[in-house]
């Protein structure tokens, strides 16, 4: 029970952490274009991370690697969700789609997600959990609207912006399929066997670009930005997101993903020189109750 309750508290405080990693990946994506091509991005970021979580986990890939030859599928369906489509796609469409679009779209993510546990998956979602759903959205759209709700009627959609939603919507089903499918693996061993099957998924897409490709395929920004995707929102993020999602379920974590937008304008401010406003100051007292509450356990009930 002890050992039980420690991991809970590490996966509620990971809850927090983890989209200030995944916020790392704006600055990458926003910075990438000109300089790595989208699907290039993601093969370097996810062969590095898939090679360092390997190493690490080496000794349990090689116990379970039968179980884990059988689930192959799996692992490529996984890789081609959250690696190709939540990954090079981002990418993609942060070429031509604007800031505001992208804090829109991302934000239906935690409510796909929440949805399909709830339907398809059969977790419990009490009222209180739906409160802080519709809390932190409404401190999301805030912080993206810059709390001016007219400028919502003056958003204007562009090819990006379709990358985006089947990236989210890809994300919704890697979340989910993740908690469907369970693996003798633990959380460092399962991510190294997405990534190579990410890799796997991505190898001729990234091939294809090579030669297509209208940037120099390599620089030192272009490592520099392969590195940093990889280790900060790829294995620290990616990570994270699976340790607390196989202990606390996945309509509970999802609702974390509301913080995107407000650590994105964070990061922003810190790295890019971007202004904080009060609508920041705002969404954040929405969206930090709306996490808590909707991160809470749903109670049980009383059996007939």
């Amino acid at each position: 029970m002890k050992i039980f309750d420690s991991r809970e508290r590490l996966a509620l405080w990971l809850l927090w952490i983890t989209p200030a990693l995944w916020s790392v990946n704006y600055i990458v994506a926003r910075t990438a274009p000109g300089v790595i091509e989208p699907h290039m991005l993601a093969l370097g970021r996810w062969a590095l991370a898939g090679l360092i979580l390997s190493v690490i986990a080496r000794s349990e890939l090689w116990r379970e690697r039968r179980s884990t030859w059988r689930a192959a599928w799996q692992y490529l369906v996984l890789g081609a969700l959250g690696m190709l489509v939540c990954g090079a796609w981002v990418y993609k469409g942060a070429q031509t789609t604007t800031a505001m679009n992208i804090s829109l779209i991302y934000a239906a993510s935690p409510v796909l997600i929440a949805l399909g546990a709830v339907i398809w998956l059969g977790e419990r979602f009490s009222w209180r959990q739906g409160l802080g759903v519709l809390l932190a959205l409404s401190g999301v759209f805030h912080v993206v609207v810059k709390g001016q709700w007219g400028a919502l009627a003056q958003v204007q959609w562009v090819a990006g912006d379709g990358w985006m939603v089947l990236a989210i919507v890809a994300w919704a089903g890697f979340a989910l399929l993740q908690k469907k499918w369970h693996a003798p693996l633990g959380a460092t061993a399962r991510l190294a066997a997405i990534c190579m099957g990410g890799v796997l998924v991505l190898l001729p897409f990234a091939l294809w670009e090579w030669q297509l490709a209208s940037t120099p395929p390599w620089s030192a920004q272009a490592i520099w930005l392969v590195v940093l995707a990889g280790l900060v929102p790829g294995i620290g993020a990616y990570w994270a997101y699976g340790f607390c999602q196989k202990v606390l379920g996945a309509s509970r974590v999802a609702a974390s993903l509301y913080l995107g937008p407000l650590y994105g304008g964070l990061a922003a401010w810190a790295v890019l020189g971007e202004s904080l406003g009060w609508h920041h100051v705002m969404g954040a007292a929405l969206i930090l109750p709306g996490i808590y509450l909707a991160s809470r356990k749903a109670p049980e009930t009383a059996e007939p």
